[in-house]
């Protein structure tokens, strides 16, 4: 008895141990594991930062390529998020959800970076409407300015390690002027506001660079030496003036509707057509900062979407309009927006849809998909009406390429 009961003592002396020195482990585990989500989430210095995992900045790209830092290529897999170039002055569904919120659920998903929509209207504007100021983080935003919200978000975003593509969507809110200039605003007043932001975020290094001009249409031509209209030099005026005050910056340069000489093929969106840098490239003083993007949608109202070939001819259209550029070595190409309400397999719209998806995978495209905001007309969003569910087939679609 007294032997057997010495056994069940050194037993569960055994067993205290055991489990004693098992918790230490475990706590051990989860102090590492605070630290690092703790120094994850801190704001990061203003040079050459880790703003999205292990991306570091100023980016550059070489060929068909973008590169940080440290000479890694790296791609770029993101979403617009629009309602600063709306009369509201910031980005929609505010009056739901936290900004902070948003910003991780778009992380979550697997985007690293964000291209903003701004008007120069709101820009110049002191107000801001349809926000819920009650809601936690939003709280932030009350009396603040347009451009103060730009701020803050776009600090928020570092801390969440996205990055942030400007994009001068609108002159006037709510409008998508032909040219650069128009509806009350001038040449000098665009690139006015571009110095101003490249100066404002010079050592913001989560921002990325410059989209210059949201799609140019109608009168925009390419190569024609028209001041007034030829939108490739209006670029490289914006673009080396941004340069010579942010040299960090990628430039950021869509293309045309129309008026491209000696071009192959029509049926363009606005924005779409870059077949002018065959003839007419952009000249930037510092070409490692280039970069050309195209927008692309499917629509039932253009030739090639009509065409007998339809799907089949969709590989050639991309090649001819704008991925000739990678494929030559000219630039890297970032499509700045696609999208639409279909992904299924039998609507034209899916079909389009699943091809440009497996069309941005095969030649590992950079790209900006249109929308994270469900009230986009004509497209929807990533978020569904409530703002807060996921659109799991959309999703499901671009988790092929994210």
């Amino acid at each position: 008895m007294f032997m057997q009961g010495k056994k069940s003592t050194n037993i569960r002396l055994y067993k205290f141990v055991k489990y004693f020195l098992l918790s230490l482990f475990f706590i051990f585990i989860s102090l590492i594991g605070n630290l690092y989500y703790s120094y994850d989430s801190m704001p990061l210095a203003a040079s050459k930062v880790n703003a999205s995992h292990n991306i570091v900045t100023p980016l550059y790209a070489k060929k068909s390529d973008i590169f940080d830092a440290t000479g890694k290529k790296i791609y770029f897999r993101g979403i617009n998020w629009f309602g600063m170039e709306i009369d509201t002055h910031v980005p929609h569904g505010l009056w739901v959800r936290g900004y902070k919120e948003m910003l991780s659920e778009i992380k979550s998903l697997g985007y690293n970076f964000i291209r903003l929509p701004y008007s120069l209207q709101a820009l110049q504007s002191s107000d801001i409407k349809s926000v819920n100021f009650s809601i936690g983080s939003n709280k932030d935003l009350q009396d603040k300015t347009p451009l103060e919200v730009l701020d803050i978000i776009i600090q928020e975003a570092q801390r969440q390690g996205l990055f942030i593509l400007l994009d001068n969507h609108c002159l006037r809110d709510n409008h998508i002027s032909e040219l650069w200039y128009g509806d009350g605003f001038t040449e000098k007043d665009w690139i006015d506001t571009w110095s101003m932001l490249a100066r404002r975020y010079r050592n913001q290094s989560n921002v990325i660079g410059a989209d210059l001009k949201n799609e140019p249409h109608g009168r925009a031509s390419w190569g024609t030496g028209d001041k007034q209209t030829d939108w490739r030099l209006a670029a490289e005026r914006a673009g080396n003036k941004i340069l010579d005050i942010n040299p960090d910056w990628l430039i950021l340069v869509e293309g045309v509707e129309k008026n491209v000489p000696n071009q192959k093929q029509s049926g363009y969106f606005w924005g779409a057509n870059l077949e002018g840098v065959r003839y007419f490239p952009v000249r930037l003083s510092s070409p490692e900062k280039l970069v050309y993007s195209p927008h692309e949608y499917g629509g039932s109202s253009v030739a090639w979407f009509l065409d007998s070939k339809f799907p089949n001819n969709l590989y050639e259209r991309w090649e001819k309009g704008f991925h000739y550029i990678a494929t030559k070595n000219i630039a890297p190409i970032l499509v700045g927006e696609f999208g639409g309400y279909h992904v299924d397999k039998y609507s034209k719209e899916g079909i389009w849809q699943r091809k440009f998806v497996n069309y941005l995978k095969k030649n590992n495209l950079h790209f900006a998909y249109w929308c994270w905001n469900p009230n986009s007309k004509g497209t929807g969003g990533i978020l569904k009406d409530d703002w807060k569910t996921i659109n799991r087939q959309k999703q499901s679609l671009l988790n092929k390429v994210l």
